[in-house]
């Protein structure tokens, strides 16, 4: 063999030595990309989801969370279910409604795979009197024209829920309006309607709007006795107050019953995503409540109140390792 073929020969056989006794190097980490549900732009699950995005960014650079504008609770919960997304912000009566194919959802099935992470704040049933109405109890409603909530909302369940409570129906109502808040709130200031059901955050813009055009504002009150009711038939419900500095003309705190805005994610989702979503929130609350007013209701112990379905197994990790969970 020639003294050059012998050379390039023994060349490729050291370079193949090489190739296979040499340790694989380091691989950079795979980007893990997750999309979050957060309804209205305008509304306060957008900057929440925001607000978890920017943790999350923050905590490790390889993971990525995309914020989408979607519909009402409802259309979150079915994109848990079509796997369209993998975290959502929706109404713990809607998650309860969607596990369970109850309610709003008899008509398009369960959605099975949807599973809990977290309960943020209260969405509490406004129940708002024009003037002159001076009702002093939903009892008072029967023979009113009251709007109800748009057909199929969950105000609307929430409203048929609490009036069962009374002994009332619709068929009770000299009518049932079903507007949405801006319609309702409207028909309110010009005495079309008695009363309005609304199911939101204490300080919601249009109520505080009517109460300062107003000059105050009067509420029909659901006590405590009668929200333990509610909630044995009911589990997702709540007792609360809005305090009588939250709106325009308020004399005293008004009791009431609530439903919670809280987090779900498909159960698909890999238990260390989830355990470590929550472990960067709480680790970062501070960051979290600059979000918005309403995301300072989160609490370690307040995290699980009214949780209606399932935990996912990483936040079921997460809350027995902090002892929220025994």
């Amino acid at each position: 063999m020639k003294r050059s073929k012998l050379v390039t020969v023994l060349m490729i056989v050291c370079f193949l030595a090489i190739v296979f006794t040499a340790k694989p190097g380091p691989v950079a980490a795979a980007k893990r990309h997750i999309t979050i549900a957060a309804g209205w732009v305008t509304g306060v699950y957008f900057p929440l989801s925001g607000a978890i995005s920017r943790i999350l960014y923050k905590k490790s650079k390889d993971l990525r969370a995309t914020v989408e504008s979607s519909g009402a609770s409802k259309a979150n919960a079915l994109a848990i279910r079509s796997g369209d997304v993998d975290f959502a912000l929706l109404q713990n009566d809607v998650a309860y409604y969607a596990y369970t194919g109850t309610s709003l959802f008899k008509g398009v099935g369960k959605v099975p795979n949807i599973r809990g992470v977290m309960c943020i704040y209260p969405e509490t049933i406004h129940i708002v009197q024009a003037r002159g109405v001076n009702a002093k109890s939903v009892a008072d409603l029967k023979g009113k024209k009251v709007a109800v909530g748009p057909l199929g909302s969950g105000t609307e369940f929430n409203t048929k829920q609490i009036m069962e409570i009374y002994g009332l129906s619709f068929d009770d109502l000299a009518k049932a309006e079903r507007l949405k808040a801006e319609e309702a709130l409207d028909y309110l200031k010009d005495g079309r309607i008695d009363a309005g059901f609304f199911t939101t955050g204490v300080g919601n813009a249009g109520i505080t709007n009517l109460a300062i055009e107003q000059k105050g504002i009067e509420f029909i009150p659901v006590p405590p006795s009668d929200v333990a009711k509610l909630k044995k038939k009911y589990p997702f419900y709540a007792a609360t107050v809005i305090p009588k500095d939250a709106y325009t003309g308020m004399k005293e705190d008004v009791q009431s019953a609530t439903v919670l805005a809280m987090m779900a994610v498909r159960a698909e989702v890999e238990d260390e995503l989830v355990y470590n979503l929550l472990s960067s929130v709480f680790e970062n609350i501070n960051m979290f409540y600059s979000a918005h007013k309403m995301a300072r209701n989160l609490t370690l112990e307040s995290a699980l109140d009214g949780m209606p379905i399932p935990l996912h197994p990483g936040a079921e990790k997460f809350f027995r390792e902090k002892g929220v969970l025994k």
